[in-house]
């Protein structure tokens, strides 16, 4: 019998009111909503606490309704023939992340619940309960998940007992994102669906696409979106730009997430996927990829208690309940401090081995390397999923820049591929071979510390990497992570040898501390992503920057990471 048959789940993180009844045995949800609609503009603070402390209690007397049903249609006994009483096993409420009055409102509701009716009490983070719920209906093992919604925007993959972030956004989710244009032409709340329907009727506008390995921005498109509109750029032509740069970016760093962890799954989750156009990307670049996507029934994308309650009953299972007095919310609750104790495996292992010649289909290209020749051909391959116009751009200068940095990169002395031909109206490039493998398959201190070195060095050059993962880096040696004890030494090899930057085509020239900080920031989400134990590895990577940097890099990476992008605007 399971202990934990239904629970309900209670959602009001900012704008939905919602609470749902989970019946794990039959696997069927019920959701009841009221949302928090302003007349105008963005959402409201105290305007949306009003409408949970209002709404609440009329959804969650509503499920709990559909509880009593579920469980008088079963004779009033469970599947032992033992009463039931109460209708639920378990209550579990959204926790975080999210607006901190509205939270305080559904955690009260919560906890007078769980007490009135003597049943455990579960707190949901409610970023991992997207990516739940995805994984949950597609049965998939181990998805990458893209969450898409107003106030969030980000990359999650489980690494021993983890979900960690791979990516996000820099500045503003991407529905709020869109939502300040909207409300720049003087469109009503919510302006997603809007610039959906209106670019059905556009020609495309070339923006600002900025991609810093699987991070990304959308304050400079914004700004230039705006800009076009205002000079007289048709209304339709700008949404068509917005979308196919917003929703590009966000399919590229996907598909990068899902080519450093090997996954070959991914699930979206967010209000943001419910639009047709960034479902149709994300479907087209894992078909290309042979992988599989998924997206869940548009209930269960935008903010709702289903997801809660679905994940509360895994949780619940695994032991994972809250006493009443260390059930505090948490407004900044990121998905990477939830300890996922409802998955008993360590996530996918990451091993490689490379034939003396392979076709690797990478994130942006197809690279063929020639071992007997002792080169590599690398060709940025057109991407059917992102407009034309845009792509050939993209192809054509990351070609360039890739060129022009792995020979600026010589020549302050780090070790890159020697470079013997390029082609950027063709989008091919040809280097020398270097090393045997990835850092991703033999992580070590000494290599972590190598790459911090370099990075010092191009800093101090005046460009950076861009995308500098343990996959654009190559090193020559023994297997996975044989030395993280700390010492500096790799404990299966006598004689390490040189460890290569390559892939510099997200690089740019650039004098400005934040850039540097985030070369540091996404070769350290990339640890956190591929690594066994990241943290030695992360400290040596730090120390070694520390020796040869900018000081001040590392102050500016501290405030990267410090800044809070899971509240609502």
């Amino acid at each position: 019998m399971n202990s934990y048959r239904r629970v309900l789940g209670i959602e009001g993180t900012a704008w939905a009111a919602s609470a749902a009844v989970y019946d794990s045995e039959a696997d069927s949800t019920v959701i009841e909503s009221d949302p928090y609609q302003p007349e105008s503009g963005g959402i409201h603070p105290r305007e949306a606490a009003e409408h949970m402390h209002a709404a609440i209690p009329r959804v969650v007397e509503t499920a709990l309704d559909h509880a009593r049903e579920l469980a008088a249609a079963n004779g009033g006994k469970d599947s032992d023939g033992d009463p039931v009483e109460p209708p639920i096993d378990a209550v579990a409420f959204s926790r975080g992340p999210g607006l901190g009055p509205c939270l305080r409102i559904v955690a009260t509701a919560a906890r007078a619940l769980a007490q009135t009716l003597d049943v455990p009490l579960v707190g949901v983070n409610h970023m991992v309960a997207h990516l739940e719920i995805g994984r949950h209906t597609a049965n998939f093992d181990d998805p990458v998940c893209l969450n898409a919604s107003g106030a969030n925007a980000h990359l999650l993959a489980y690494r021993n007992g983890r979900y960690r972030v791979l990516g996000e956004t820099m500045d503003t989710g991407v529905g709020n994102a869109i939502d300040k244009f909207t409300r720049h032409v003087g469109w009503s709340h919510p302006g997603g669906p809007k610039v959906e329907r209106a670019a059905a009727d556009g020609e495309y506008v070339d923006l600002p696409y900025v991609v810093k390995g699987m991070d990304f921005s959308f304050s400079g498109i914004m700004s230039a979106a705006k800009a076009e509109y205002d000079e007289g750029t048709p209304v339709e032509d700008v949404c068509v730009g917005l979308q196919e740069t917003i929703f590009a970016m966000l399919t590229e760093v996907s598909e990068r997430a899902l080519s450093l962890t090997g996954s070959a799954e991914l699930v979206l989750g967010g209000g943001v996927g419910q639009n047709a156009r960034l479902r149709e990307m994300l479907s087209e670049m894992c078909a290309a990829r042979g992988a599989s996507f998924h997206a869940p029934e548009p209930r269960f994308l935008r903010d709702n208690a289903g997801m809660i309650a679905v994940l509360g009953a895994k949780m619940a299972e695994a032991g994972q309940t809250l006493p009443v007095a260390d059930s505090r919310i948490d407004p900044d609750f990121r998905p990477d401090e939830v300890v996922v104790g409802w998955r008993e495996d360590a996530g996918r292992s990451i091993a490689a081995t490379e034939p003396p010649e392979r076709i690797v289909d990478g994130a942006e290209a197809v690279v063929t390397v020639d071992r007997e020749a002792g080169v590599v051909t690398k060709r940025r391959q057109p991407k059917s999923y992102r407009h034309p116009a845009l792509d050939e751009r993209l192809r054509r200068e990351r070609t360039a820049i890739e060129a022009r940095l792995t020979s600026q990169a010589r020549r302050v002395g780090v070790p890159t591929p020697v470079l013997c031909d390029v082609d950027p109206f063709e989008s091919t490039i040809t280097f020398a071979s270097v090393g045997d493998r990835d850092l991703r398959d033999a992580l070590s201190v000494d290599r972590v510390r190598a790459v911090g070195r370099h990075l010092a060095a191009i800093h101090d050059a005046g460009f950076v990497h861009g995308d500098p993962t343990t996959r654009n880096v190559r090193v020559r040696g023994p297997g996975p992570e044989r030395s993280t004890d700390g010492e500096g030494s790799d404990s299966t090899a006598s004689t390490p040898g040189p460890t290569y930057l390559i892939d510099f085509g997200l690089g740019y020239h650039t004098d400005h501390v934040e850039d540097y900080a985030m070369d540091l920031h996404v070769f350290d989400q990339s640890l956190v992503g591929t690594a066994n134990e990241p943290e030695p590895l992360r400290d040596a990577f730090l120390e070694a920057y520390e020796e040869a940097g900018d000081e001040r890099v590392l102050d500016r990476l501290a405030d990267i990471e410090g800044r809070g992008r899971y509240v609502g605007e």
